[in-house]
Formats: C-alpha cells, sequence, structure tokens
C-alpha cells in the first residue's frame, strides 16, 4: 500500500493550528507531493466546504490516516501569492498573534477566498476602434461622460474596467460608444501597453523638494520619512519618484488612508501618468477588486493606489512603496486580523530591497523617534511649494464669552470679511448630527443608548437619535420618558447644527457640509469636492473627512470650533492624535497665493499642549510628548500589546483576564522586561450589551513580549474560560478604546 501523503492547510477559522487532509481522491502521490505551498484547495469541514491555503505537503501527520478526510479538489495550478508575499502574511501572522488561516484570508480578494479560478479570469480592456482614433480632441461634447471615455483613451492605448471605475466612467458611457463603434473590446496585454511614462509634464522642484528626491535611492531597502508641512508638495516628489521607478520597469504601491476621501489624489496621480494605474479601496465591488487584484500580480497595472489592506497586493517587479499620511490611525485594523499596514511596509521592502517612503505633515510620534534615532532617512520639507505662506494662527477664549450656536462673535465676523473678498472658509467640528445628546429642561434626563455606555446623537436629516458606537436608532420622543416634560433641548454642538446655524447667518452663501452622513452617496464626495474648487465663496462645515487630502486653492480661512476634545482623556495617544489633527485642519488654509488664517476657539487656550502646539510647531509639541511617554514608559520608549476581552457577563471577561494574568506571571515569572497592567474597563465599558475589559502588558523588549503573547495565546485557547468570551491579542495598539 502506497504511503499516504499529507496536506497541511491554513483554513479560515479562529483557531491557532494548522489542519491536516489527505490528498483528493484519485490524485497521483508523486504528483501531489510537487503541489507548491500558497495554491488554494477546497476541503471539507464541519458540515461545509471551505478554501484552504496549502501550507506545505509532507509524509508525516500527528494525526492518524483513519482520522483524516480527503480534500476535494485543487483549485490553482500556481501560488496565488509571490513566494514574499505569502512569506510576509506568515511572518504577519505570527508577530500579530493572529490565526493563520485568518491572516491569509485576509490578505486574499473576497472572490478568490470563495473559491473563483484566476487562470480563466481576464479582462477585456478596452480601446479606440479605427473610427474611434479618427475623431479630433474634444469630439461628443454634448455627451460629457462618453466625451471624458473617449479623451481618456486619446491619452491611454488602452483602459481596463479597474481603471474604468478609477476614473467614475459609467457602463452606460461605456456602452453607448461602443455601440457607435467608436471603442471595443480586445484582451490585454500582460505589461503596460504603452511605452510613455508621463501624460502631462512634472512640476519644477524648489531646492528642499530636489534633495529630498535625490536622497530617494531607488534599487535598495531604505525607509524615508518625508516630514513636510502641509502643502509643501510631498505628492509631486512621490510623482517624479515613482516616474523614476516606472522608467526602470517596475511598479510602484502607494497607501492612502482613506481612498474615498482623497479623490483629488487619485486624479493627480492619473492625470500624470500614460502607465495603468489601479486602485482597491472598499468602495469596489467583488469583482472590481479583483480585477485590479490579479492586474497588480500579473503586471500589468504599473501603478497601484489603496487603503490598508493593499499592502497585501502581488506585484510583478515590486520597485517602490509609498505610505501617504503615515500617522493616520485607518493604517491600523481594529478588530480581526489587527495588522498594521505602515508597519507591514516596513517589513515587505526590507524583503523586496526596494526604498519605502512614509510622507506626513504631522508624523506619528514613533516614526519621528525612528527618524531621530537614525533607524529611517530623515527629510524635511519646511517650505510651503509655490511661494504659498503659512496660516497664521489666532487662539480664542471662549470663557466668559456669549456664543451663536457654538460660534464666537470674533468668529462669524471673520467669516464674513473672507466671504464679502470672495473667498472660502472651512469651519472644522469633528462631531456628526445635529448635538451629541438629547437633555430634558425639567428634570435632567439625557438620552442614552440602551446598548451602550454612551448618549445618543441627535440628528435631524431624518429626525432621530443614533448611537454612533453600536448603530441603535429611534425615533425623537415627543415628552422627556421620565418626568414627560415637552421642554427636551439638543445639547452641545455638531455639524448638523453648525450647518444650520451658517445658513442661518450667511443666507446669501452656499454652506457644504462634508461628513460620514452627506458623504454616503457614491461619488458625492468628489461632487462635492469638484463644486467648492469651482472658487466661488461658500462655506465648508465638516469632520475630520475636510482634513486628509484636500487642496482647496480658495480657502483662506479655517475656523476650528472646540480644539479642546483629546486634552483629557485616559487614553495616552489622544493629545498626539488631537495635534496631528489640528495641524491638518489648519493646513487647509492658504495653500494657494491667497494668504490664510486659522481661527482655533477654546475654552482651554492656556494649556501648554495647545499653546505649544499652535505657536512653536508639531516638532515642539511632539518633543514635549514624547518626554511624557518616555517618563511614563509608554510606546515607542517600551513596546506593549492588549489582551481584550469581552463578553454579556461582565465577570466572564474580568475573570478571564485575571486567568491570562496569572498565566502570563507564571509563565515568565522570572522576566523584569515585562509588566503588566489590569484587568481594568475600557475606556467605553458596555459597547453593543457586551461589557469591554482590558489587560495592558508593557515589555522593554519586543523579543520578549512576543515569546509571552505566542506562549499565552495557545494557553488561552485551550482554556474552557476562554470559550465564553470573545478575546483577542492587540499588538502594538492604536486605539485604546
Amino acid at each position: 500500500m502506497a504511503e499516504p501523503v499529507y496536506l497541511h492547510l491554513a483554513l479560515p477559522t479562529p483557531l491557532r493550528r494548522r489542519f491536516d487532509y489527505l490528498a483528493p481522491e484519485g490524485t497521483d502521490p508523486d504528483d501531489v507531493r510537487r503541489w507548491p505551498p500558497g495554491i488554494r484547495i477546497r476541503v471539507p469541514f464541519r458540515g461545509q466546504q471551505l478554501v484552504g491555503i496549502l501550507l506545505e505537503v509532507s509524509n508525516y501527520s500527528q494525526v492518524a490516516p483513519a482520522q483524516l478526510r480527503p480534500a476535494l479538489e485543487r483549485l490553482d495550478e500556481s501560488p496565488v501569492w509571490p513566494e514574499e508575499l505569502m512569506q510576509l502574511c506568515l511572518w504577519a501572522a505570527d508577530y500579530y498573534q493572529c490565526p493563520i488561516g485568518e491572516a491569509l484570508h485576509t490578505a486574499l480578494p473576497a472572490l478568490l477566498r470563495q473559491g473563483e479560478a484566476t487562470d480563466s479570469v481576464v479582462e477585456p480592456v478596452w480601446q479606440l476602434t479605427t473610427e474611434g482614433k479618427g475623431l479630433p480632441e474634444g469630439a461628443l461634447k454634448r455627451a460629457r461622460r462618453q466625451a471624458e471615455l473617449l479623451a481618456a483613451l486619446q491619452t491611454r492605448a488602452q483602459l481596463s474596467r479597474a481603471e474604468l471605475t478609477l476614473l467614475d466612467i459609467p457602463r452606460s458611457a461605456i456602452k453607448a460608444l461602443e455601440d457607435k463603434h467608436l471603442i471595443e473590446k480586445v484582451q490585454p496585454a500582460q505589461k503596460a501597453i504603452t511605452t510613455d511614462l508621463l501624460s502631462e509634464q512634472p512640476l519644477t522642484l524648489n531646492p528642499e523638494q530636489a534633495e529630498a528626491l535625490r536622497q530617494i535611492h531607488p534599487g535598495r531597502f531604505q525607509v524615508s520619512l518625508l516630514d513636510g508641512a502641509t502643502g509643501s508638495g510631498k505628492t509631486e516628489v512621490y510623482l517624479q519618484a515613482i516616474a523614476r521607478t516606472l522608467a526602470e520597469g517596475r511598479q510602484a504601491l502607494v497607501l492612502v488612508p482613506e481612498i474615498g476621501l482623497t479623490p483629488q489624489t487619485l486624479s493627480r496621480f492619473q492625470r500624470r501618468f500614460a502607465q495603468p494605474v489601479v486602485a482597491l479601496h472598499s468602495g469596489l465591488n467583488d469583482r472590481e477588486r479583483l480585477d485590479a487584484w490579479l492586474q497588480a500580480r500579473s503586471g500589468r497595472a504599473r501603478i497601484v493606489i489603496g487603503t490598508r489592506s493593499a499592502i497585501f497586493t502581488p506585484l510583478a517587479d515590486p520597485g517602490m512603496i509609498i505610505v501617504d499620511e503615515e500617522h493616520d490611525g485607518s493604517f491600523k485594523q481594529q478588530d480581526g486580523f489587527r495588522y498594521s499596514a505602515r508597519d507591514l511596509a516596513v517589513v515587505r521592502a526590507h524583503r523586496l530591497n526596494i526604498p519605502l517612503v512614509l510622507g506626513s505633515a504631522t508624523p506619528a510620534l514613533e516614526t519621528l523617534h525612528n527618524a531621530r534615532q537614525g533607524r529611517y532617512q530623515y527629510l524635511r520639507l519646511s517650505q510651503r511649494a509655490g511661494g504659498a505662506r503659512p496660516p497664521t494662527v489666532e487662539l480664542q477664549d471662549l470663557r466668559n464669552q456669549t456664543l451663536h450656536e457654538g460660534f464666537s462673535r470674533d468668529s462669524l465676523a471673520a467669516i464674513a470679511a473672507q466671504i464679502d473678498m470672495g473667498n472660502q472658509v472651512l469651519v472644522f467640528l469633528n462631531r456628526r448630527g445635529f448635538a451629541p445628546t438629547l437633555e430634558c429642561h425639567q428634570c435632567g434626563w439625557l438620552a442614552e443608548c440602551p446598548h451602550c455606555d454612551a448618549r445618543m446623537t441627535v440628528h435631524q436629516h431624518p429626525r432621530h437619535l443614533h448611537c454612533h458606537h453600536c448603530g441603535h436608532q429611534r425615533p425623537l420622543p415627543r415628552t422627556c420618558p421620565s418626568c414627560h416634560s415637552s421642554q427636551l433641548e439638543p445639547l452641545g454642538q455638531g455639524t448638523e447644527r453648525s450647518e444650520a446655524a451658517l445658513r442661518q447667518s450667511f443666507p446669501q452663501v452656499p454652506v457644504v457640509r462634508v461628513d460620514r452622513d452627506s458623504t454616503r452617496r457614491k461619488n458625492a464626495l468628489r461632487d462635492l469636492v469638484a463644486e467648492v474648487n469651482k472658487g466661488e465663496p461658500c462655506i465648508l462645515v465638516g469632520t475630520q473627512m475636510l482634513a486628509k487630502g484636500h487642496h482647496f486653492a480658495d480657502v483662506t480661512l479655517v475656523v476650528i470650533v472646540d480644539a479642546d476634545a483629546g486634552l483629557f482623556s485616559t487614553d495616552f495617544r489622544a493629545p498626539e492624535r488631537m495635534g496631528q489633527l489640528l495641524l491638518q485642519v489648519a493646513g487647509r488654509a492658504g495653500r494657494a497665493e491667497k494668504p490664510g488664517r486659522v481661527i482655533l476657539q477654546s475654552h482651554h487656550i492656556d494649556h501648554p499642549l495647545v499653546q505649544t502646539l499652535m505657536y512653536s510647531g508639531y516638532h515642539a509639541f511632539a518633543d514635549t510628548v514624547l518626554q511624557e511617554r518616555q517618563q511614563g514608559r509608554l510606546p515607542p520608549f517600551r513596546h506593549m500589546a492588549l489582551l481584550r476581552a469581552e463578553s454579556s457577563r461582565p465577570e466572564n471577561a474580568v475573570e478571564f483576564l485575571r486567568l491570562a494574568l496569572a498565566r502570563a506571571e507564571r509563565l515568565h515569572a522570572s522576566d523584569s522586561q515585562l509588566s503588566y497592567l489590569g484587568p481594568l474597563p475600557a475606556m467605553m465599558e458596555k459597547r453593543g450589551n457586551r461589557f469591554r475589559y482590558q489587560l495592558h502588558i508593557n515589555s522593554a523588549s519586543r523579543g520578549h513580549l512576543q515569546k509571552l503573547l505566542t506562549q499565552l495565546a495557545l494557553e488561552l485557547e485551550s482554556e474552557a474560560l476562554g470559550k465564553r468570551v470573545r478575546w483577542a491579542i492587540d499588538v502594538d495598539p492604536q486605539d485604546m478604546s
């Protein structure tokens, strides 16, 4: 009887183990032994079928052959990833203490996780027909979207479905031009379909930009922090560095915080390069994401722009990675596979021996510390590009002032003055809705969420109460549930309320609200930004969505309505996030020829952090916060992990963490590098009817911390109590809530 062959697979389950199967029935054992790691195999699992990733083929299993089931079928002839990318996923699963199956499947597009074939998927591209090539520039002006598609194909020989999605060309325009026999669908070439690199000429760099570009060396590993003030021209440095990479026949991967919030960045890449550019983000459907992923893997897409998960995109000819706004918290996944895309970019660039550029006007303190310690190359851009000047800053003390819906008299006067001059104004308030809560003036009752330790936000469009933590909604009550009074009043300020107040104060001026509620419709943000960029006087009011990646040439005044959030939080990262957000918002003012002004309203203008931030700048602010971190034995001077536990019964979560603490102290009783804090309630103890607690683990040595976590995770997985709570390990946590 032939010796059995065993398949060691990673399956998408929360168990920290690999699963063994026999080879599919009827397969040749010698052929199976040659199967490469990284192919997908369909297997039976507890009454269902799962798609697993092959880790290894061997002649040995700890489970007897009689207890193993045969796999059902092999789905791929070759691995779905390059070897370097699969090894990165395995390393990340180990470092972030994630079950290997969950990590590997997170790195795949949804359709591949479901078993979609890759070798048979050859997506077509569109090109001009002979008749279409004969049309002059500017043809079909009466059909705007058809004209846009025609113009795009006149500058690029072919466009894929992913590129058309990026350009926001609707299917109706594609079909209309096909029906007119002006464009046709063909099979794509594997590589770039044109030797032209650029479709528009680069800008002239100032001396600082030119020196930064000179210091970014292609062809070898190097991490560079491009620390540039807002408006200093970081994107132009990216573009010219990418052009050098493309000239060498290699691809570039660009990570951005939220691609839906940076339409101008995408548009700029599309205008600059004559090479295929694809995007990977949550706004695409599963087919569009797979199309873009396959184009990157084949090498046809030369530039890949994506959000967090794009770090796992396979590249045929990797040449450079760029992480824009590297400080942004959205680069850290907050559930499931809790990886940091920014940190994995460092690991991947090192393994590929290619340069990595981390760009920000307000670098993360960990990144800034690494640059100052010499681990990263430090590149500074201190001047705004094109001669633009930094905005002037004015702190307004709100104490003892009479406010009109959150605005001081001086702020309203400043807004009126800029509007009269034909300029635009940006009003920043990082709270959506009409008001943070509803209060009874008679008895003091507050509208609280029944499922969370949080108050419900008042919304006016449509009118309802909404918990932004668990999603619970209910109608606005007519009377107080406690005393039945009808004197219910919205308490506090939200973007809807600010919008209404500004419309009342400036009825002749368009007021444009930009927050998650006003931009739910596809392309809504792009349309709002396009309207603002026409340059007509208007008032923009919104949340942090306005702070990311937007260039408003005619905004000359920024009013920050409430700058105090983050000053008194129990989260040690809150001051850093506050400083980054305020300076990013302030940087929207005066980005072109017109001078800018920033008004920061606060009840605590004499707070040392506010004074340092606004008058001495981010680097002095960072020095202060880093000193506090060092004294508090916090990152980046120590390494941290959180063991999170939650349950509908709080005693179960607390007992589980006490058990974990006892196990950890027993496993490393003599290790003075490790310290513990907790179990502690999370900052919001109850969310979605589940009670949440944390155990903080702190270490002077990353290696000691990793050793403990690996041993502790395996022990906790076998604990009966661990099956009655939902628990997870968060390595290098960015959100302490």
